[in-house]
């Protein structure tokens, strides 16, 4: 979220997932990437500024690895069933099994119980142990990441750059209305 409070206005947003051992939250972050611009308030001392105030309208893109399971597994997946741009890298784990309620052991170890699963509205389990393919596959390179290079990351900057240099600008503010006395003349 401190990552996204600092970016949402920027032109295009790559989501880096990889990595992403899991948790209850995806569906929210898909919420605030997905909110429509429903309208703009024209300051009339200062810059407009978008409603809801939160809300990106430019390209995106997500990068996925094989290290995201569970809430990484469920973050793709549902970036992808609300279309919000192409998913990069390797397929994630496929782990989205819940592990709860399991008591710690006398030695201070612990044992993980799988305890709870998704099922999409249409009634199919989540493909578990498979995870979500990506949309353009780009594996890993250990070499290029020593050197400082990206692969997966060029390539998620290339495809929102892309796509950025298609957007349309956010609209003018409008000339205000003139109105005279009471009757509604402009």
């Amino acid at each position: 979220m401190r990552q996204f409070m600092a970016q949402w206005d920027k032109d295009g947003l790559i989501i880096d997932e990889r990595f992403n051992s899991g948790g209850q939250i995806p569906d929210r972050f898909v919420e605030l990437l997905n909110r429509p611009t429903l309208a703009f308030f024209g300051v009339r001392d200062g810059q407009s500024w978008q409603w809801p105030p939160v809300g990106h309208r430019g390209p995106k893109a997500m990068l996925i690895n094989g290290w995201s399971g569970s809430g990484g597994d469920a973050f793709p997946t549902y970036f992808r069933q609300a279309r919000l741009g192409p998913i990069i890298g390797t397929r994630t784990w496929g782990g989205l099994i819940g592990i709860s309620g399991a008591p710690a052991l006398v030695d201070g170890g612990s044992v993980t119980v799988p305890t709870f699963r998704q099922f999409n509205p249409e009634g199919a389990w989540f493909p578990e142990g498979h995870g979500v393919e990506p949309d353009i596959r780009v594996d890993e390179n250990p070499t290029e990441l020593a050197r400082g290079r990206d692969p997966q990351l060029q390539r998620a900057i290339d495809e929102v750059m892309q796509e950025v240099a298609k957007m349309p600008p956010a609209p003018a503010r409008p000339p205000y209305e003139r109105r005279i006395g009471g009757g509604g003349e402009r």
